[in-house]
C-alpha cells in the first residue's frame, strides 16, 4: 500500500535550522511592528472620535437652546411667526430709569416709555432710535431690577413712598387703610381708561363688531396702529385697551359707545359722579393732557373699585399678556404695562398711567384669602413707582 505523506514540523531532509530560526524572528519582528503601527493608529483614531462627539454635544446643546428662546417668545396658540409689541421692551427701560434733569435724558425715556402720553412731536421723532439702544440694556437693567432697595417704613409701620398723592383701600368694604394727600387735584393720565372700560363693558353688547374710522386713528405717541375702515369685535378692543394701553383703541371705543369724543366725555362725567367721583372732570377716554381734565386719588379708588366689581375687567387687567390679531390677520403680542403681575404673585390687576405733569402713575390690585386691596399711586417718579405700589399692596394684604 502506499504511504500517506504527512507534514511535520521537524526538519526536512537538507534543510538549513538557523535559517528558518531566522525566518520566524524576522516574522514575529513584523508582527509586532504592524501591531505597534496599528495600536498607535486606533488611539488616534480614538482620540478624534471623542472629539467629534464632544462637538456634535455642544452643537446639539446650542441647537436645544435656539429652540428654547425661539418658543419663547411665541405666544400660545398662534401658529406661524408672531410680531412683538414694537415698544415692549422699551418701555420696560424707561420704567426703569431714574428721573433726570438733563432735557436728553428726559426726551429719551419719554419716547420710549411704552405707557408714555406725551404729544411732544419731537418724542415722537425720537422713538425708534432710543428704543434700539433701550432694547440691547432691556436684559441688564431687569438684573438691576431684581434687587431693590429696602423699603423705608414710618413708626406705625407704614411703607413711606415719594408718591405725591396716594391711597390704600379694602376693594370689598371701601374702607381705607392708609392715605396721603388723597384729594390732591392732579392729571390721572392713562389710569383714567378704568373708567373707559367700566363704561364700555357695562354697555355690553361686547361681541358686535366695531369699524375704525379715520378720527379714531388721530391718538399720538401710544398706538396699536389700527387703520380706518378695519373691523374688530368691541371685546377685543377692550382687552387691547386694559393691557397695553393704546390711545387709538381709547378713542375708537369711545366713539362707538356715544358717537363722539365730547358725547363720550360726558358719559364718563356722570359715571364719575354715580361713583362718588365728585372731584374729577374728563375731557377725552385716554387721559392725554387738556386742559380741564383731572382727577384724584381718592376718586380714582372709587373708580377702581367698579371696575374690580366689574368680571369682564377683573378677567382682562389680570393678564400678563395677550395675542391681537389685526383685521388682515396678522397678529402681534401685547405685554402687559403693570409689571407688578410679573413680580408678585398676589397681584391680580389694573392700570398704569404716565404723562410729564401727572409723572409715573399706577392703580395695583392684589388679593389673598378674604381680602382684596386697591392702591393708587399718583405723581411718582421711575425709580420708585414699582416699588412704592408694591409695598403698599404688601402691606395693606396683610393689615
Amino acid at each position: 500500500m502506499p504511504r500517506k505523506v504527512t507534514r511535520s514540523n521537524s526538519l526536512s531532509v537538507g534543510e538549513n535550522p538557523s535559517r528558518r530560526d531566522t525566518n520566524i524572528v524576522r516574522g514575529k519582528a513584523c508582527a509586532d511592528k504592524s501591531f505597534a503601527g496599528n495600536f498607535a493608529s486606533m488611539r488616534w483614531r480614538k482620540r478624534i472620535f471623542v472629539l467629534c462627539a464632544l462637538l456634535s454635544v455642544c452643537a446639539l446643546t446650542a441647537w436645544s437652546q435656539d429652540a428654547a428662546d425661539s418658543q419663547a417668545v411665541r405666544p400660545s396658540g398662534v401658529a406661524g411667526p408672531v410680531r412683538k409689541a414694537k415698544a415692549v421692551k422699551a418701555k420696560q427701560s424707561a420704567h426703569e430709569d431714574t428721573e433726570s434733569s438733563a432735557p436728553k435724558a428726559k426726551k429719551s425715556k419719554e419716547s420710549a416709555d411704552d405707557d408714555t402720553e406725551s404729544s411732544a412731536p419731537k418724542a415722537k421723532a425720537s422713538k425708534s432710535t432710543h428704543a434700539r439702544s433701550r432694547r440691547a440694556h432691556a436684559k441688564a437693567k431687569e438684573t438691576e431690577e431684581s434687587a431693590p432697595a429696602p423699603t423705608e417704613y414710618t413708626p406705625e409701620g407704614i411703607p413711606k413712598t415719594t408718591a405725591a398723592s396716594v391711597i390704600v383701600v379694602d376693594a370689598n368694604t371701601g374702607k381705607i387703610l392708609y392715605e396721603k394727600n388723597a384729594d390732591q387735584i392732579r392729571p390721572p393720565a392713562s389710569t383714567q381708561k378704568l373708567l373707559t372700560a367700566l363704561i364700555v363693558a357695562e354697555s355690553g353688547f361686547l361681541d358686535r363688531p366695531v369699524t375704525v374710522q379715520p378720527i379714531d386713528t388721530m391718538a399720538d405717541p401710544v398706538k396699536l396702529n389700527i387703520k380706518a375702515g378695519d373691523t374688530y369685535q368691541r371685546i377685543d378692543l377692550l382687552r387691547a385697551l386694559l393691557v397695553k394701553s393704546p390711545n387709538d383703541v381709547a378713542r375708537c371705543l369711545a366713539r362707538d359707545n356715544a358717537g363722539s369724543i365730547e358725547a363720550f366725555a360726558e358719559v364718563m362725567n356722570r359715571r364719575a359722579q354715580q361713583l362718588g367721583a365728585v372731584h374729577s372732570h374728563f375731557v377725552n377716554p385716554n387721559g392725554l393732557p387738556v386742559p380741564g381734565q383731572y382727577s384724584s386719588a381718592r376718586d380714582l379708588a372709587l373708580i377702581a373699585r367698579a371696575a374690580y366689581a366689574n368680571p369682564t375687567i377683573r378677567s382682562i387687567v389680570c393678564l400678563p399678556q395677550l395675542v391681537f390679531r389685526y383685521a388682515n390677520g396678522r397678529t402681534r403680542e401685547l405685554e402687559n404695562t403693570n409689571k407688578l403681575l410679573r413680580r408678585l404673585p398676589y397681584c391680580n390687576g389694573m392700570k398704569t398711567g404716565y404723562t410729564d405733569a401727572a409723572g409715573k402713575c399706577l392703580i395695583a390690585s392684589g388679593t389673598r384669602p378674604g381680602k382684596d386691596v386697591i392702591v393708587v399711586v399718583l405723581g411718582d417718579s421711575s425709580s420708585r413707582v414699582w416699588r412704592d405700589a408694591s409695598a403698599l399692596l404688601s402691606w395693606g394684604l396683610v393689615m
